[in-house]
């Protein structure tokens, strides 16, 4: 792919009057698998696998940065609705997994995590009430 003289200056006038940056950057974790009767598991596989797949995001997004010249301005990792992985515990507290949610941000890095949900439009599961109750808790424990 080729680009003409006037896309390149248009970019580079983006850059220098329009401040063009990249808003963010998202990876996807699949958390299916975390899925364990035994909440604790679950909190432990949820919190190995974000750091497992995440540690290099902010390594990678700060060289592309560097490497381009356009500033990233936040990394972050979005996680399957923790509702579906805490359903398997019959858990009715899930502020321990906003806890490793939490933790396992602040361990790779990242501006954001987001996942702490459920999907509600067809009804709620025990697990997405769970969820719900767990929220304001959850909230006050983590950043």
């Amino acid at each position: 792919m080729t680009f003409s003289s006037r896309e390149i200056l248009e970019t580079v006038r983006m850059f220098e009057l329009e401040t063009l940056d990249i808003r963010t950057t998202t990876l996807g974790v699949s958390l299916l698998d975390c899925a364990d009767p035994d909440l604790e598991s679950t909190c432990e596989k949820v919190y190995a696998k974000i750091v497992h797949h995440g540690q290099n995001l902010v390594a990678v997004a700060d060289s592309i940065r560097d490497e381009f010249g356009v500033p990233i301005v936040n990394k972050r990792i979005a996680v399957t609705p923790i509702a579906l992985v805490a359903a398997a515990s019959g858990a009715r507290d899930l502020v321990p997994l906003a806890r490793a949610l939490d933790a396992a941000a602040k361990a790779v890095g990242i501006d954001f995590i987001g996942g702490f949900s459920a999907y509600v439009h067809k009804g709620f599961t025990r697990a997405d009430d769970a969820l719900f109750a767990s929220i304001p808790q959850a909230l006050t424990e983590t950043v």
